[in-house]
């Protein structure tokens, strides 16, 4: 018999996490490529704007800018890490949500609907409440429930289809993701929390700065000067940590999991498959809620209301990082940084040089198309660790000699 290896390398959360960089970088080496390629053939760029673009690629998070000479200059820009922080507290939220309907079977591509419902009523409560009769710090906790509640409410939806009637939840998400976009477009037309101070920007929902009500920058505003940061990243990551602990050390996180795995012998084993489906459900939505109510409560950011034009990039994004953190809640939040740091490098191409900033869209795009074959180049991995192995010696060998001997003593006691 060969010998278990349980090597560092032949662990399967090494190789899900060597899938996961692999996929990264190839993502990176393609937008290199295409910046190769945009700046050799268009005259006015040049070699020059290749090094430099691919370099942003790189480290664009890092760059302060050009110096007298014009050259890019690089080091410690407190500024990008801080708004990297704000940009990734909803990536982190809506990967959560994704990662825990994949821990129970379910695929939610509702987040972008959850986020909406949850966007809406954190707005509605926030901005409602008058805060001359209510202190801001409480309107502000409501507006946060409130919008973990509707977002919960909404993701049960597609999971009481999926439980009680067997429609496949993907169907019922997409589904709920338009009827809640055309909802919170009909919720806030006319509403009189429609920004009407501001010329041009009736379209627009005030920012709950407008009301006081705002999520608390806890310090990070000193570590960070000059960014969009607040203490919705620290909520972000205890999440995350709670998620975790429900997943992995409870029973209920146990239960949820055994249905994923296998439904019909969850309830042969006397655990509730319906219930825990819905309650996954309930969960996810629960957390895309969440990253909305984060978002919109900084005050950094207005709402655009006619939504029925398209849905949230943040609910979809989620996906990716839920699969390049191969599902695991702390991964989400290093998946979810990732992702935000892509961004800020795209913001960075587009102030510094002539390139835009939908060469990391395109850098984004190859990392989740491999991301999703992330099982594949795990497969890959596995057969070169087993060409790798070398098989072990039997000890007892059964040869034709002892088969002679059995044959020759039975014959005899014939």
């Amino acid at each position: 018999m060969r010998e278990k290896q349980t090597g560092f390398w032949n662990r399967s959360g090494t190789k899900a996490v060597l899938a996961s960089l692999i996929s990264i970088v190839i993502g990176l080496f393609v937008g290199s490529v295409v910046i190769f390629i945009v700046g050799v053939t268009n005259p006015s760029l040049g070699l020059k704007s290749v090094w430099e673009g691919i370099c942003l690629v790189f480290g664009g998070m890092f760059s302060t800018g050009r110096n007298a000479a014009g050259s890019l200059t690089f080091g410690f820009n407190p500024t990008s890490v801080g708004n990297m922080l704000f940009r990734a507290t909803p990536l982190i939220l809506t990967g959560l949500s994704v990662s825990v309907a994949f821990k129970t079977g379910l695929f939610n591509i509702g987040a972008p609907g959850q986020y909406l419902m949850g966007t809406a009523a954190t707005l509605y409560i926030a901005l409602s409440i008058p805060t001359t009769a209510v202190p801001a710090g409480l309107v502000w906790l409501l507006a946060f429930l409130g919008g973990i509640l509707m977002g919960a409410l909404w993701g049960a939806v597609p999971g009481m289809m999926k439980a009680f009637l067997n429609i496949n939840e993907v169907l019922a998400c997409i589904m709920t993701n338009w009827i809640a976009a055309n909802l919170v477009t009909w919720f806030f037309d006319g509403s009189v929390l429609c920004n009407v101070v501001e010329s041009g920007k009736t379209g627009y929902i005030y920012k709950t700065t407008f009301n006081g009500v705002e999520t608390p920058k806890m310090g990070l505003d000193l570590l960070f000067p000059g960014s969009q940061v607040n203490g919705g990243i620290l909520i972000a990551i205890v999440f995350a940590a709670l998620v975790s602990i429900l997943m992995g050390k409870t029973t209920l996180g146990y239960e949820l999991k055994a249905c994923g795995s296998n439904r019909h012998a969850a309830r042969y084993a006397g655990i509730s498959d319906r219930r825990n489906i819905v309650l996954s459900m309930a969960i996810a939505g629960g957390l895309a809620g969440a990253a909305a109510s984060l978002y919109y409560l900084s005050g950094n950011t207005e709402f655009f209301w006619s939504t029925y034009q398209s849905l949230p990039a943040t609910g979809f994004n989620g996906i990716p990082v839920a699969l390049l953190a191969v599902n695991n809640p702390i991964g989400v939040i290093f998946t979810g940084c990732f992702m935000s740091i892509l961004n800020i490098s795209g913001l960075q191409l587009t102030n510094l040089t002539a390139y835009n900033e939908y060469i990391t869209d395109v850098i984004i795009a190859t990392i989740v198309y491999l991301s999703a074959f992330s099982l594949l180049i795990r497969g890959l991995l596995n057969g070169r660790a087993k060409k790798t192995e070398k098989p072990a010696a039997d000890p007892k060998p059964a040869g034709p000699a002892q088969s002679g001997e059995s044959r020759e003593k039975g014959g005899g006691e014939a």
